[in-house]
């Protein structure tokens, strides 16, 4: 035990289920946990020797520790997630390769859109996902497409606008994809027919639209309209072949989520399957990053509780291939044989392609690690470069002057940190003031909120830029203990503080593309942002 402080904290925690949180010296927050017991789990990483150096680096930077009792262990498991979403403690298991997983909304309108999209959004309409693969999306969005007449237009359909007769039929109406209720020749009632038929097949079960579709195709038959009915026929086999590779497990198993875990060489992944309707409708290989010696059940449990949450799957049993010792407010099963154990097997074999894929690519690329350290030896760094962030300024004419920061962790892009700015003291263009406004605002807050400050700073541009960025840092007192060096565009010319000669690297060292890469994104991020600007500007009146 590290105090008497931490001991008395433990002696009186409950046995109650709930979360922990360890603090560190600086009273940050270093670790968030769940627990069925919470005095027996805390009293464990105090009374046992820890094999793993990261549990114990952890261990020995707690100097407090906080707790929150919960009703059931699904409480516990909410509570962490939220905490871990919304403070990012740098000992909690992180998911490689997280995204924003794309839905399809059908919008609130009068008459619905159907679309796209990767923000969740629940205020414009019903969600329906999420999809993994942006191909097995677009197919639904396809079969959609083919099987019902839905428009893609924004007009505004009020009843109002349809009677004033303010819109006309387009193109899409002439090829047979939309009725025209923008001219009213479409009710509303048919119109949300062919909505909730769409719904049906988002919600996965497509026996319902097989069997409407096939009495419509019979019934026009027997009124003898073949060419309608030939219509149906059409839509019908596009269905039945949609179907067809979509298909993979009975009907019974109709809304199941797979979860499976491996080691391999000190690396864990996981894979999961979501299935509706006894179709696959997502599935992902990721890896973990373990910061501490957590059992797989630990991961396991933490890991399908954010999926869940974070992908708002419907599902009504979870099936792994390890035993799960918490309550995940679903029925969890380990199956040892039959449809479900092949269900597992599957996931596995996803895993073992995922392991297979990045053993092929490994050898191809340089480990960003290498690049780092080269990129350390190439500067005469004293320490490696894992944290750099870039500047860029952006005008045009002189007009609109904005800049932008990205930042890059690991030799990969941290987006969270990337950063626009306005310029706030600056009149008219001046490159090297503005340079200088941005890096003194961003390293002063970094400085004033006791944020780590970057191993390398680049500026996008010559001598002139850096110089007014070195000022910047001076007033600050961080010149000398931030690396900092500007990057020239025509002949990709590094420049240190103070040196009138430029480095020169080869232009296929991968230090000097690691450089390019981080300047382009700043300056794709910083045009991006002055356009967003140009374009709210009002419109010049039209010349008669």
């Amino acid at each position: 035990m590290q105090n008497n402080y931490l001991q008395e904290t433990i002696s009186r925690m409950p046995i109650e289920p709930g979360i922990y949180k360890y603090f560190d010296a600086d009273k940050n927050l270093i670790y968030v946990g769940k627990a069925k017991n919470l005095k027996k789990r805390v009293s464990s990483y105090f009374s046992k020797t820890h094999t793993d150096n990261k549990t114990r680096n952890l261990v020995n930077q707690i100097t407090d520790i906080e707790f929150i009792v919960v009703d059931s262990e699904t409480d516990a498991l909410l509570l962490e997630n939220n905490l871990i979403k919304e403070n990012q403690p740098k000992y909690n298991i992180l998911l490689r390769d997280d995204k924003t997983y794309p839905y399809i909304l059908i919008t609130n309108d009068r008459f619905p859109k159907i679309y796209a999209t990767r923000k969740f959004t629940p205020e414009k309409g019903k969600l329906y996902g999420p999809f993994t693969s942006p191909g097995a999306m677009h197919s639904v969005l396809e079969l959609i497409k083919k099987l019902f007449q839905i428009r893609n237009c924004d007009l505004n359909l009020s009843q109002k606008n349809i009677e004033a007769k303010k819109f006309k039929k387009c193109l899409e109406f002439h090829i047979g994809n939309c009725k025209a209720p923008c001219e009213n020749l479409q009710s509303e009632a048919d119109y949300l027919t062919e909505i909730d038929r769409a719904k049906i097949i988002l919600k996965g079960d497509l026996s319902i639209i097989r069997k409407v579709i096939s009495e419509n195709m019979k019934t026009l038959a027997a009124n003898y309209e073949f060419e309608n009915a030939e219509k149906m026929k059409r839509r019908l086999e596009f269905l039945e072949k949609y179907q067809s590779f979509s298909l993979i497990a009975t009907e019974k198993d109709r809304n199941l989520a797979i979860f499976t875990i491996k080691i391999h060489n000190d690396h864990t992944y996981i894979n999961y399957i979501i299935i509706n309707f006894g179709r696959i409708i997502a599935s992902k290989t990721f890896e973990i990053i373990k910061h501490l010696d957590e059992t797989d059940d630990e991961i396991l449990s933490s890991t399908i509780f954010k999926i869940i949450d974070e992908t708002k799957v419907e599902i009504e049993e979870i099936v792994t291939n390890t035993e799960i010792d918490f309550d995940l407010g679903y029925p969890v099963t380990t199956p040892q044989r039959g449809d479900k154990k092949a269900l597992v097997d599957l996931s596995l074999k996803n895993i073992d392609f995922f392991l297979l894929n990045k053993a092929l690519k490994g050898p191809q690329e340089a480990p960003v690690i290498k690049i780092l350290q080269q990129l350390q030896k190439d500067l005469n760094l004293k320490e490696l470069p894992d944290h750099i962030e870039c500047f860029d300024n952006s005008n045009f004419q002189g007009s609109f002057p904005v800049a932008a920061m990205v930042c890059y962790k690991n030799g990969v892009p941290s987006k969270k940190d990337w950063r626009h700015y306005n310029i706030k003291t600056v009149i008219g263009p001046n490159d090297f003031d503005s340079m200088k406004e941005i890096v003194f605002r961003r390293y002063d807050r970094l400085q004033k909120e006791n944020q780590p400050m970057p191993k390398l700073v680049v500026i996008d541009g010559g001598k002139g830029q850096l110089s007014s960025a070195v000022e910047s840092l001076k007033e600050l007192g961080l010149y000398g203990t931030i690396p900092i060096i500007s990057i020239a565009k025509r002949l990709e010319e590094l420049y240190l503080p103070g040196d009138d000669l430029p480095i020169l690297l080869k232009k296929t060292s991968p230090s000097l593309r690691l450089l390019q890469r981080i300047r382009d994104d700043t300056h794709d991020f910083g045009v991006s942002f002055h356009r967003l600007k140009r374009s709210k500007l009002p419109k010049s009146p039209s010349r008669k």
